[in-house]
């Protein structure tokens, strides 16, 4: 895995965490599933790149 991956997972996961409080700070709870859905996809694109690490 590339390092420019790793960074860019991170940065969804983040960006995911940070739109979903500020959806639960605020009560927008359309804010709330946007930013759990996009920390959900950083997640699942690191695992995958781990696997793919893995039987590399």
């Amino acid at each position: 895995m590339s390092m420019t991956d790793k960074v860019r997972n991170t940065l969804h996961r983040l960006r995911g965490k940070g739109r979903r409080s500020a959806g639960r700070v605020t009560g927008d709870r359309e804010m709330e599933a946007r930013g759990g859905a996009e920390k959900t996809r950083g997640d699942l694109k690191q695992a995958g790149e781990n696997v793919r690490d893995a039987f590399s």
